[in-house]
């Protein structure tokens, strides 16, 4: 069961059920617990990556048809979680990082997004991701709904790393490989500290911005 259209405007308008219609207060009460189901599943990593759907009302104690009626389909319940967790923003903890040197900056920037994924929204949208088709044409196609939400994280990121840099003449194409780049490099050292490892992961974070730092004020 697709939602229709009206169901995907809960970002700017009232919560609506997979029908565009007004949830009331008892709607309300069962979409927030099986988005905030959804989100405990996904954060904690019992299941070694396999939440599902069925899991989730499982656990939050709905039906699959009340969760149907709710949010369509799976799209629907992830996109959910995704917009949830866009509203709290945990994930960009540092709007205000706009003054300082590059070096500075950036070091902050590593920092916080090291925080950002340390959080419950990270460790959630970092399952999600993991179940998510890997071809982006086909995510795109088979979940809409969940890959709009995806981009509005995007959107978020370009935003707050723009403003990041506010002030200092920085090369533009520079800084727009590194903004593709830090994601991955962060996240990739994040990983590491949870495996066997002789790596000083305080120091590999030290060193990415200071090389990042090294790159964005090389001049030709």
């Amino acid at each position: 069961m697709k939602p229709t259209d009206p169901a995907s405007r809960s970002v700017t308008g009232p919560a609506l059920n997979a029908h565009g219609a007004r949830l009331n207060r008892r709607g309300l009460e069962t979409r927030a617990r099986v988005i905030g189901t959804a989100i405990g599943m996904l954060a904690d990593g019992e299941h070694g990556g396999e939440v599902s759907a069925n899991l989730v009302a499982k656990r939050a104690g709905v039906t699959w048809g009340t969760l149907q009626h709710q949010f369509g389909d799976v799209d629907g319940l992830w996109a959910a979680v995704l917009e949830e967790l866009g509203s709290r923003g945990d994930m960009l903890p540092w709007q205000d990082i706009d003054d300082g040197s590059v070096a500075e900056r950036m070091s902050r920037i590593v920092d916080a997004l090291w925080s950002g994924l340390d959080s419950t929204p990270g460790r959630a949208v970092a399952a999600l991701r993991s179940l998510l088709l890997r071809s982006t044409a086909e995510f795109t196609e088979t979940y809409p709904r969940t890959a709009e939400q995806l981009n509005r994280w995007d959107r978020r990121w370009r935003r707050a790393y723009a403003r990041a840099f506010r002030g200092l003449v920085v090369d533009a194409y520079r800084l727009e490989r590194v903004r593709h780049l830090l994601p991955a490099a962060v996240h990739g050292l994040y990983l590491e500290q949870h495996l066997s490892t002789y790596t000083d992961i305080d120091d590999a974070r030290a060193v990415l911005a200071e090389s990042i730092a090294g790159y964005l004020n090389h001049r030709d």
